[in-house]
């Protein structure tokens, strides 16, 4: 399943994101789907296992007329989409499904279609945290933060450096919902939502989709958008507790670490060969954790890391390419955008596009500090 046996050959967003009130969460799942599938110059008819979260997936396959023989509902909050694509390329491998389509949509705005919020309930976490208002994600987040911070010797600035960066990709990209470019004061300055995070430090709020189309590297070159194959090196996935106050270590999170390690592990490459990589970013803490805990930076110094100049356009590794959750979309599910920015800079088809990109990080969090995955995609197979 790694190794560049396993190939993306349809990648696709829904034809609009940001605000999209006459679009129901479904509808969303099915022009992706058939966007990705256009792409790879399949039908619904060529896919035989279908993955997706939030509706069930017989319930997305339905909708398109598919029948499959292998599904997958793995939920695990936004990083579930890259879990998908690790279990597709596994069963692939394993001759479960030979073209796998993975779906996503969400009404996260308009909320059309989409399920209730969810309030407190028997869950550990409803009994345990959302009594004392650890509900919302901003919420929730910012005790990790400050921990983080508080450890580190860093402080609100190092967050907004983050928004900074990543605006400067976003000025970029006609799509994405916050183009403007901000200077630190600018983001401090921005209405507070809840310490330490003010506006500009949580992700924007939107509607939207993508989607991915998976088989096996000898068919892909068969198709013809095979010249355009983007190839699973490596992969992994791990979790933690759902309540954040359980976790081991608040200002270091370990199913970061163990599900880089095995990603690195599984593809047999090291930091030092990613050209490009995107770090979940629902918050602006969330690509300092990525930055420190994959690795590539040590322990105190992410803050200083993005202050360089590392993370943005000419930088060393450029980080959130296409804005990120914080500027470009999130629908409340980020994971799925993330891949396809790192399967458009892989082509040489993204709107701020890096040059001379081979090998591409993905990083993603789920569930707030709950679910990791990780993937390394690769545009030559090995």
């Amino acid at each position: 399943m790694h190794g560049g046996r396993i190939a993306i050959v349809g990648a696709a967003e829904t034809d609009e994101i940001g605000v999209l009130p006459n679009t129901s969460m479904l509808q969303l799942h099915a022009e992706a789907g058939l966007n990705a599938l256009r792409d790879a110059g399949l039908t619904p008819a060529d896919v035989d296992g279908v993955a997706t979260a939030g509706p069930l997936a017989l319930d997305v396959a339905h909708h398109l007329g598919i029948n499959p023989r292998w599904a997958d509902g793995t939920m695990v909050g936004g990083c579930s989409f890259l879990l998908h694509v690790r279990h597709a390329a596994a069963a692939v491998a394993a001759g479960a499904a030979d073209v796998v389509l993975i779906t996503h949509g969400e009404s996260g705005r308009s909320r059309v279609g989409a399920p209730r919020w969810g309030g407190a309930n028997a869950t550990p976490a409803g009994q345990f945290e959302a009594p004392y208002g650890a509900i919302t994600p901003y919420a929730t987040f910012t005790v990790p933060a400050l921990r983080f911070l508080h450890e580190r010797g860093m402080d609100r600035e190092d967050l907004a450096r983050v928004v900074v960066a990543q605006r400067e990709w976003a000025s970029k990209n006609p799509r994405a919902l916050r183009r403007d470019i901000v200077t630190v004061d600018e983001v401090l300055q921005a209405p507070e939502i809840a310490y330490p995070f003010t506006r500009d430090m949580c992700c924007v709020v939107t509607d939207g989709g993508g989607a991915l189309v998976l088989t096996s590297a000898e068919r892909a070159a068969d198709l013809p958008g095979g010249s355009r194959a983007v190839y699973l090196l490596g992969s992994g996935e791990a979790t933690e507790s759902a309540m954040v106050s359980q976790m081991e270590d608040p200002g270091s999170f370990q199913a970061f670490r163990r599900s880089s390690a095995e990603a690195f592990r599984t593809a047999g490459l090291g930091h030092g060969d990613v050209d490009h990589l995107m770090i979940y970013d629902a918050f602006a803490h969330l690509p300092l954790y990525g930055l420190e805990d994959l690795g590539f930076v040590g322990r105190g110094e992410s803050g200083a890391f993005i202050a360089d100049g590392h993370t943005i356009p000419g930088g060393s590794l450029p980080v959130n390419t296409n804005g990120g959750g914080l500027a470009y979309t999130h629908t409340g599910m980020y994971g799925m955008f993330a891949i396809l920015e790192s399967v458009r800079q892989l082509r040489g088809e993204a709107a701020a596009q890096v040059p001379d990109v081979e090998v591409s990080f993905v990083q993603g969090v789920g569930i707030f500090f709950a679910a990791s995955g990780s993937l390394v995609l690769s545009n030559r197979g090995f």
